[in-house]
């Protein structure tokens, strides 16, 4: 399915202009994003924002379907890609819209730059994935969280003691050997995330630092679209 010839320019992103901010933190496997999402998310609330966080394939529709799927190998390229789009889907119009509209920091624990990586790693047009996710909004600020592959690896392998099938790339047939299948995957995944660094205007933070480290950067830039903001408010009130 994928298309020799890339170079037709990318749909444009629907903006949106509800009184919230959309936060997504995006990364390989193993980064941390999880982590940086919840102190995020902890930072904001003790500021005085409203704050809801939502992570990927968490959709109550469609969760269920795309994990009983994966059970059984029973996703292609398209199955899979088509679910993810259907589980974002169901989750903008019933958690991240409204909460935009209610002037909510809406945090994505990853969104479709996920998809645009994945989808395409397994032979999907990067084109045609870009279409499939064009009824998503556009995001206020996306970090990208990079880790170098070797760290990433040793960090799986003593947080969580063995690796994933699909995060392995096992389900496309990489190799037979797990960890070899892990590296191959995992650095196309990252060569897809570096394409959209081009893009995308995405916040590059080294996911190498320690978490502490890592939630400064995060909040130094988070605080500058909220000074922006707190700005532009003023500026009407005058």
């Amino acid at each position: 399915m994928k298309n020799e010839n890339n170079s037709t320019k990318p749909p444009e992103r629907v903006r949106h202009d509800y009184p919230g901010k959309l936060i997504v933190i995006e990364g390989t496997d193993g980064v941390g994003r999880s982590t940086q999402a919840e102190l995020l998310k902890n930072w904001l609330a003790v500021e005085g924002f409203g704050v809801t966080v939502t992570g990927w394939k968490s959709s109550i529709l469609i969760s269920t379907v795309i994990e009983k799927a994966k059970s059984k190998n029973a996703l292609n390229t398209i199955t899979f890609s088509l679910l993810y789009a259907t589980d974002l889907a169901d989750r903008l119009n019933n958690i991240i819209v409204p909460a935009l509209k209610a002037g909510l920091m809406v945090i994505c624990d990853r969104y479709y730059y996920t998809a645009f990586a994945r989808d395409v790693v397994r032979g999907a047009d990067p084109q045609w994935v870009r279409k499939l996710y064009g009824f998503a909004v556009e995001p206020d600020l996306v970090f990208y969280l990079k880790m170098p592959l070797d760290p990433l690896l040793r960090r799986i392998i003593t947080t969580r003691g063995s690796l994933d099938f699909y995060e392995s790339g096992r389900d496309i047939g990489m190799s037979t050997d797990l960890y070899q299948s892990f590296k191959l995957y995992q650095s196309q995944i990252m060569f897809e995330y570096e394409q959209m660094m081009t893009e995308f205007p995405f916040v590059v933070v080294s996911a190498d630092e320690t978490p502490d480290k890592i939630q400064h950067n995060l909040r130094q830039h988070v605080g500058k679209i909220l000074d922006r903001e707190s700005k532009s408010e003023a500026m009407l009130m005058l």
